[in-house]
């Protein structure tokens, strides 16, 4: 299991970013919201594009805003392996999956917990990852949904009769007791339950 870790949960990004490099973490998984898609809001690009300062490890981004268009182009400029938007934005899908492969970065939908998986099915062909909520995005340190465990299995069942080479991340509430839901999934992502502890390579070996 591949384990990509948020800072969303963190009180000194910097200081964590160094120490999250430090462990054999997969990905930082870069949370932008804004305002609009929902209620909070993250720090501008003009200070996010500072990452690369404190990590060289790879960007896992979720772009939880109205607009994708506006924020893709600024976050394939950085150290970025997958650009994530959402299923239910109103903006045009497969444009901003083009736009995506365009920067030759991976291109994913988050889907929220409430939105019918085969949704996703017209778009199955041209993506490389699904982002599975477990929680309601926009706040760090949320609970899991446990109906994420049935949600995980009709996904997973629904890519491999497609044969497509997708990953699935599961992202929210993730943690030691939580992760044994997540068995079907190639990437988990977690936040608080990693950056608000005192050792965070261990809780990161945990979740493999």
């Amino acid at each position: 299991m591949k384990v990509s870790a948020s800072f969303l949960s963190s009180k000194n990004i910097p200081e964590d970013l160094t120490k999250l490099n430090d462990t054999d973490v997969d990905y930082i998984h870069v949370d932008i919201m804004d305002g609009k898609f929902v209620s909070n809001k993250t720090m501008p690009f003009q200070e996010m594009k500072h990452i690369y300062q404190y990590t060289s490890k790879r960007l896992d981004v979720h772009l939880m805003v109205e607009n994708p268009s506006k924020y893709i182009p600024l976050y394939a400029e950085l150290n970025t392996e997958f650009i994530t938007f959402h299923i239910e934005v109103d903006e045009d899908i497969m444009k901003n999956i083009e736009l995506i492969k365009k920067y030759s970065i991976k291109a994913g939908l988050a889907i929220n917990p409430d939105t019918k998986i085969h949704s996703l099915i017209p778009y199955l062909p041209y993506i490389d990852q699904v982002l599975l909520m477990s929680v309601f995005p926009g706040e760090g340190g949320q609970e899991f949904i446990m109906e994420t465990k049935e949600r995980l299995e009709e996904l997973k069942s629904l890519i491999l009769s497609y044969h497509f080479p997708i990953v699935i991340n599961v992202d929210g509430g993730v943690n030691q007791t939580t992760r044994v839901f997540c068995e079907k999934a190639d990437i988990v992502t977690s936040g608080s339950y990693i950056v608000k502890s005192d050792n965070f390579q261990e809780k990161i070996t945990s979740l493999r």
